[in-house]
């Protein structure tokens, strides 16, 4: 279970069964009468009893039509706005589902019911199960926490964070060390750091038939990455609304990238302004909290910023993470992006950085893009490392099939 659309409740597939449901014809009645709600037109004739019929509870409170006159059995939504019967749904639906599941009914309680307002409160915070999307409603809210909930707020983001960073960031620096060893290339390299490949393309010439061998006359490897910085990665944010789950998986990376030595690392997030928030990479609570989801959008503004900013453009990555609808000037960001380019910086663009499918976007300045050599798509947390290791390397991005 990872999604679930709005108006149609999670199945609960991962809920304990009674031990009167072994029978495979009664689970499935069980099942479909907790999805469909026990109208009278359900179908299932199945009544509900004990945690069955509290968990249906717990559902109809979020899920319930509401249209329909109370029959003992049918749903209507009865959340309401008081913060401790929400604080009990919330403990309700932790003791019923499997998390991922909470975290499915949290976003629709939010989206739904209009509950965004209840985050502000300690006892509210407390009760809920943090994720990604629980964090972007934060951010989105924290102009208008009042004090006493401030620090609740960042203990939660903290946990999120530090779970993300502990998912993500041995894998990140090693794929990205790697790659930097692999970008030095030598022409006297010791046996082990010789790159084959390379080196027999480049002595064919000196193919002996009688042996049926290559003799290489000039060896290439890999060298190792010095202490200096050896790249320079700009990390250029859409701090728009939509893309609050991007805005928390580049944080956490931009603070990855920022405790390598190699590389020099920049995170600049925008919306119609820009901001620059590279001196908060060692702690990326902070640069999370720094941040104003919301706002319209000016991409060719926060690429004029960023270019300005580039001393070595072939040694530069530009990652820009946005849905590419472009509120500033159109033709100047194409020309900017262009321009890049041209002068050796490796751009790449992500239409979003989280876990979901591809999102909503804006297909002709995608397309845009993509004919000037940067094609635009969206990219999972766990394929970002490849991601930034190619462009390090400057070889072709493992951009994934469109689903």
């Amino acid at each position: 279970m990872t999604d679930t659309t709005a108006g149609q409740a999670p199945a609960p597939a991962s809920a304990p069964a009674p031990a009167q449901a072994a029978d495979p014809a009664r689970e499935r009645l069980r099942r479909w009468r907790l999805v469909l709600g026990g109208d009278q037109a359900d179908g299932t004739g199945c009544a509900l009893s004990g945690r069955d019929a509290a968990m249906d509870g717990a559902l109809a409170a979020l899920y319930g039509k509401g249209d329909k006159a109370s029959a003992g059995r049918d749903r209507s939504a009865g959340l309401g706005a008081s913060a401790p019967s929400v604080a009990r749904w919330l403990g309700d639906i932790r003791d019923y589902f499997p998390s991922s599941v909470v975290q499915v009914m949290q976003r629709d309680a939010i989206d739904r019911l209009g509950l965004a307002s209840l985050l502000l409160e300690p006892e509210m915070l407390q009760a809920v199960e943090p994720d990604v999307h629980l964090v972007g409603t934060l951010l989105s809210l924290h102009k208008a926490m009042p004090e006493t909930t401030r620090e609740t707020a960042r203990a939660v983001v903290r946990k999120v964070v530090g779970e993300l960073e502990r998912r993500l960031a041995t894998r990140t620096r090693a794929t990205l060390t790697g790659a930097l060893d692999r970008s030095a290339r030598v022409r006297r390299p010791r046996h082990h750091d010789i790159d084959w490949n390379r080196t027999i393309a480049a002595n064919l010439k000196h193919y002996l038939p009688e042996y049926r061998t290559v003799v290489p006359e000039r060896l290439i490897g890999y060298g190792r990455a010095a202490r200096s910085v050896k790249k320079e990665v700009v990390l250029c944010i859409d701090q728009s609304g939509s893309m609050a789950a991007s805005v928390v998986y580049a944080s956490v990376f931009g603070a990855v990238l920022a405790s390598m030595r190699s590389i020099s690392t920049r995170l600049v997030v925008f919306d119609t302004a820009v901001v620059d928030l590279t001196d908060q990479l060692d702690d990326p609570v902070d640069v999370l909290f720094g941040t104003q989801l919301g706002g319209g959008t000016d991409i060719n503004r926060a690429l004029a910023y960023c270019q300005e900013r580039i001393t070595r453009p072939a040694e530069t990555v530009v990652v820009l993470i946005s849905d590419l609808y472009e509120g500033g000037i159109r033709d100047e960001m194409l020309k900017r992006v262009a321009a890049m380019k041209a002068s050796g910086v490796q751009f790449v663009a992500l239409l979003a950085l989280s876990d979901e499918g591809a999102p909503a976007y804006d297909r002709e300045h995608a397309a845009a893009l993509a004919a000037l050599g940067a094609p635009a798509f969206a990219c999972t947390p766990d394929l970002f490392p490849e991601v930034m290791a190619a462009a390090l390397e400057k070889r072709p991005l493992p951009i994934p099939d469109p689903a």
